[in-house]
């Protein structure tokens, strides 16, 4: 199991997810366009998320 802490990526942004590394990031991709009013995730934010998963 995995872990990422979007405020790792975004300071002040509270939310966590933990689950295998693609689950992380359908949620994260989700999280990011209904909490942080993005249309698509960029590539550059998709690697800094992947950087900041870690073993839970």
């Amino acid at each position: 199991m995995k872990k990422f802490r979007c405020g790792d990526v975004v300071p002040g942004c509270t939310r966590a997810f933990t689950g295998s590394t693609d689950e992380i990031l359908l949620a994260v991709a989700a999280h990011a366009r209904a909490d942080h009013g993005l249309d698509e995730v960029p590539q550059e934010l998709v690697l800094q998320v992947r950087d900041a998963v870690v073993d839970a």
